[in-house]
């Protein structure tokens, strides 16, 4: 893909934050610098962004998806009542792996793991 002005800023938006944004917000980001982007054109460079494999999107069962500009190895943890989505070092180790690789039979060439709960601001009661 082309490196558009518009591709540019979206990835820099979405790497700048570790708050795995929606789609709207990284729009309404993106109007301060280019004030005529379209949300489509939004949706439009995250997609691409994602078959790059330069953003993930993740899906944390709202109906917004969320993307995260750090793709690198590494889990999520998700608050059950506010949403929030931080990241996780991965733990998963190689032994894992292999233990799943020979109870099922398949070769993996990849996992995703997220973990759920109340974030620190929740349990205080906000």
């Amino acid at each position: 893909m082309r490196n558009t002005r518009q591709r540019q800023v979206v990835l820099d938006i979405v790497r700048s934050t570790n708050t795995h944004p929606t789609a709207d917000w990284v729009y309404e980001q993106a109007r301060k610098v280019i004030p005529n982007i379209s949300l489509g054109t939004v949706y439009r460079v995250l997609g691409r962004l994602q078959e790059e494999g330069l953003v993930m999107q993740l899906d944390d069962g709202s109906r917004k998806s969320r993307f995260d500009g750090h793709p690198g190895p590494h889990q999520h943890i998700i608050c059950e009542r506010c949403g929030r989505i931080a990241d996780v070092p991965d733990v998963v180790d190689q032994a894992a792996t292999e233990r799943v690789q020979q109870m099922t039979g398949y070769q993996v060439s990849a996992h995703r793991v997220e973990w759920f709960g109340l974030c620190p601001e929740c349990q205080q009661g906000g």
